[in-house]
């Protein structure tokens, strides 16, 4: 039997967060401890909004901490919209949840639950790495106090996907995922190279919503949206796994393989938002570059499915 594992996601809701968070909901091997909010495919605000709406949804009692609104260093970017929606959720009207975010910062939130499981909290980012870089910057313990730090994000040998050079997360705030990868914390990185191997395809999201009619129907709704956006950029075959990739790699590595490298990230130029092999003398990340992309998927599936 797998421990059970403390988890904060740190995300930017979005249909792909949204398919993560339900599948952190319907694992027996996690403990949801909190969201934390950032900008990327929404805004924050939306973002904030969105993260308590999941977490109602799915029955799920957990505190959402609102994160930063801007980059570190650069000026802020445009939602998403044309990939995730106006709203975040395709085509699904925006709704108000019940609850309302904390009164502590996505950073102050972070560090303390850190404190608080020193040693076992994962942080799961499955946005751009502002706010774990103003967790860093924070509380110089942070790093050394969380177990692991599990971030969608980056390529390896895949080349980018809003660049020819960078994948979106790092690419949205080069800045903070440089400090993230400087850090001392055991960070790994759930890129490109292995979520492009994982293709969820509109038959799944049917059997999704066919098993688990409310949560599966409501991601199935989602997804007619996100998947016209792949086939627009000449992807028909379904969309890629990317942040329920990285929240499984939390609780099953096992799943994966990759290497030891020392990783940096370009902050100007043409190549602004890659992530490098850096060989300097900063402490290495583990980056994954294979998966057991049928197992991941199955995994994925039959979680969801048990949602209903």
């Amino acid at each position: 039997m797998r421990k059970v594992t403390k988890l904060i996601i740190d995300t930017d809701p979005g249909i792909d967060d949204a398919m993560a968070i339900f599948y952190a909901a319907a694992a027996p091997d996690i403990a949801l401890l909190g969201l934390t909010s950032i900008f990327g495919n929404v805004t924050v605000e939306t973002a904030t909004r969105n993260a308590l709406r999941l977490l109602e949804a799915a029955g799920v009692d957990a505190p959402v901490a609102a994160g930063a609104h801007t980059p570190l260093a650069m000026p802020p970017f445009k939602p998403s919209s044309h990939v995730h929606g106006d709203a975040g959720f395709g085509d699904i009207p925006a709704a108000t949840p019940k609850g309302k975010q904390i009164g502590e910062t996505a950073a102050e939130f972070l560090c303390r639950m850190a404190r608080e499981h020193k040693g076992e909290l994962v942080v799961c980012p499955i946005g751009p790495l502002t706010n774990i870089a103003q967790a860093l910057q924070l509380d110089p313990d942070f790093a050394t106090n969380v177990d692991r730090i599990v971030l969608m994000g980056g390529s390896y040998r895949e080349g980018g996907n809003i660049t020819p050079h960078a994948e979106a997360n790092i690419y949205h705030d080069p800045h903070a995922a440089e400090i993230v990868f400087a850090s001392d914390a055991q960070v790994e990185m759930v890129g490109l190279d292995v979520t492009h191997q994982i293709l969820c395809t509109a038959q799944d999201f049917e059997a999704i919503a066919q098993a688990a009619p409310k949560l599966g129907g409501m991601l199935q709704d989602m997804s007619h949206f996100y998947l016209k956006f792949y086939a627009s950029v000449g992807k028909f075959e379904g969309c890629s796994l990317h942040d329920p990739a990285a929240v499984i790699a939390c609780t099953h590595p096992d799943l994966f393989d990759g290497h030891r490298v020392k990783i940096s990230v370009s902050c100007a130029g043409e190549t602004i938002g890659a992530t490098l092999d850096a060989g300097d003398k900063r402490p290495a990340s583990l980056v994954y570059t294979s998966v057991a992309s049928k197992k991941v998927k199955d995994l994925f599936l039959e979680r969801l499915a048990s949602l209903a």
